[in-house]
C-alpha cells in the first residue's frame, strides 16, 4: 500500500445481509428504500464502502437484479452527494444458481462485488457452494467488467484458493481480502486466528500484493475491530454481522456501528478513509 495511506482505515457498512430479520432487530433495513437510507446514514457517519444484500417481501435473502438496481438508483438520485463505494454481494441466496448470482453485476457493474473463495457448510442451514467453475468464471467476469473482487475468506483454505487463482490469472493483484471471523463453521474470531489469517495471506500471496479488512460475528466483533485497526487492516461493521450493539442491547441503526468504528480508529491514532481515498487504497478503476 502507498505510504500515504498507511495510517488510513476503511470502514465498510454491511447493512442487512441475508439472515437477520425484523423479529431479530426491528431496525434491520429490508426494502430498497430502507437500505438506501441506511447506506446514506452510514456514509455520513464515515463509511467508505456499502456492502449490499437484497431481501424479498418476506425478508429472505434474494438475488434480484431489480431490487439491486432500485437500491443503487435510490442512493444516486435521492442522495446525489453520496460518493460511497457500492459493493454488491454475489451470495445473497444459497439456493440461487451461478447465473443468477452474477446477473446484477453484469447489468449494474458496481465498483466492487463479493467473491467467496471456497465452499463450506452453513451451520444448521445448508451448503454454501462456490465451485471451481463458478470462481473461475466469476473472476474473469469481474476483470472484464472492471469490478473489484472482495475476496471473502472464511478460513485459511480460501486464502490458498485465492493464491491459486492469482497464479492462473483469474484474480489480479493487488487483491482485497475480507477476513470473515466467527461465522458458523468458519474460523473462530480470535486474535490468534486473525494474525494467522494475515500471515497466511502474506506467505501465499505476498505482503505487498493484497489489502485486507475483517469483521467479527457476535461476541468476537469488538476484538476483531480492535485487532484489525492495530494490525493495519480495515474493518466491516453492520447488521449483516451483528444485530446487537453490545451484550443485551439491540443496535439502534447501522450508523451507530459506523460511528463506534470511527471512534475506535481515531482513538488509536489513525484516520478514517474517505471513499476516494479508499478507491486509491484498493486500486479501483
Amino acid at each position: 500500500m502507498d505510504k500515504a495511506f498507511r495510517n488510513k482505515r476503511i470502514i465498510t457498512a454491511a447493512v442487512t445481509g441475508a439472515w437477520p430479520k425484523k423479529e431479530n432487530n426491528p431496525n434491520v433495513p429490508m426494502t430498497p428504500e430502507e437500505i438506501a437510507d441506511d447506506v446514506y446514514a452510514c456514509w455520513k457517519a464515515g463509511a467508505a464502502i456499502a456492502h449490499l444484500h437484497m431481501r424479498d417481501d418476506d425478508g429472505n435473502g434474494v438475488m434480484d437484479p431489480v431490487r439491486f438496481k432500485k437500491t443503487k438508483e435510490l442512493i444516486e438520485t435521492k442522495y446525489p452527494d453520496c460518493d460511497i463505494i457500492i459493493n454488491m454481494t454475489t451470495s445473497g441466496d444459497i439456493h440461487a444458481d451461478d447465473e443468477i448470482r452474477v446477473a446484477h453485476v453484469k447489468e449494474l457493474k458496481p465498483e466492487m462485488a463479493s467473491y467467496d473463495c471456497g465452499s463450506m457448510n452453513w451451520l444448521h442451514s445448508g451448503l454454501f457452494i462456490n465451485s471451481p467453475k463458478f470462481l473461475e468464471d466469476c473472476g474473469l467476469l469481474f476483470q472484464e467488467l472492471n469490478v473489484k473482487p472482495e475476496i471473502e475468506a472464511f478460513d485459511p483454505g480460501m486464502i490458498a484458493n485465492a493464491a491459486y487463482y492469482i497464479k492462473k490469472g483469474v484474480l489480479k493483484t493487488p487483491v482485497h481480502f475480507q477476513f470473515c471471523m466467527g461465522c458458523a463453521n468458519g474460523i473462530t474470531g480470535t486474535m490468534k486466528n486473525l494474525v494467522f489469517m494475515k500471515e497466511t495471506a502474506e506467505e501465499l500471496v505476498g505482503k505487498d500484493n493484497f489489502t485486507w479488512s475483517c469483521f467479527g460475528v457476535g461476541h468476537s466483533a469488538m476484538e476483531m475491530m480492535y485487532g484489525a485497526v492495530a494490525m493495519g487492516g480495515s474493518i466491516r461493521v453492520g447488521m449483516e454481522d451483528n444485530v446487537m450493539y453490545s451484550k443485551g442491547v439491540l443496535a439502534e441503526s447501522n450508523a451507530q456501528f459506523v460511528e463506534r468504528a470511527k471512534r475506535v480508529i481515531e482513538e488509536f491514532g489513525c484516520e478514517v478513509a474517505t471513499p476516494d481515498e479508499a478507491r486509491q487504497m484498493l486500486n479501483l478503476k
